[in-house]
């Protein structure tokens, strides 16, 4: 009598070897030690850590809300702000960018040298009163030096002749004196023109940075 043997043999589950596996050590979430989880969810090695990043999490919370707060104050402030306050934010932009586009040039209105140690203004060659809707276009604002620009309200009579030496300056000079529209500035304007003008100025420093460490 022969008897009939069975091939047939117990799956193998790659899950019930995972679950024999012994758990790997993961690092506390506060002190970096390894251990052992007691809990899916658990990220500390013990009450002491615990404690350590509640109290992390609940100071990042406070700056966080302070930081929302003064945000906040800053806008609250700003927007009882009358309107001369943003023309001057964005006109102090758009003369960083003239001094630092004509950082290798000298005065527009004397002798002096881009190597001159005192200290440079943007020189309006129409002034602002004058025409208003000049006050930030580039083809009126030079660099100069503070004596000509300050001292001799940007010293005209050699201004003019100067800036139009400049390749194109008769043409220039000749629509800038046309230009003699009084205008109004809106605040959103004036705040998109502000950000603009410091883009353009932190590009324009880089660019003279590695310009000059060259040279």
């Amino acid at each position: 009598m022969t008897f009939a043997t069975s091939t047939h043999t117990k799956a193998f589950h790659p899950l019930q070897a995972a679950q024999r596996r012994p758990p790997k050590p993961k690092p506390c979430r506060n002190c970096k030690v390894p251990f052992i989880k007691c809990r899916p969810l658990q990220r500390v090695c013990g009450w002491e850590c615990g404690l350590e990043v509640a109290k992390k999490i609940a100071e990042k919370q406070a700056r966080a809300l302070a930081r929302a707060d003064r945000v906040k104050t800053k806008k609250s402030i700003e927007d009882m702000e009358p309107l001369s306050y943003w023309e001057k934010r964005a006109e102090k932009e758009v003369n960083r960018y003239v001094r630092l586009r004509d950082a290798h040039l000298g005065c527009i209105s004397c002798d002096k040298g881009p190597n001159w140690d005192g200290q440079w203004h943007a020189s309006h060659f129409r002034s602002v009163g004058a025409a208003s809707a000049l006050r930030f276009h580039l083809w009126n604002i030079k660099k100069s030096c503070s004596e000509c620009n300050r001292h001799k309200s940007g010293n005209l009579s050699e201004y003019e002749p100067r800036l139009r030496a400049m390749p194109g300056g008769n043409a220039k000079v000749d629509w800038l004196r046309t230009q003699n529209q009084i205008v109004r500035y809106r605040r959103d304007y004036l705040e998109r023109l502000t950000a603009v003008f410091r883009k353009k100025a932190n590009r324009q420093a880089k660019r003279n940075e590695s310009r000059f460490s060259v040279a």
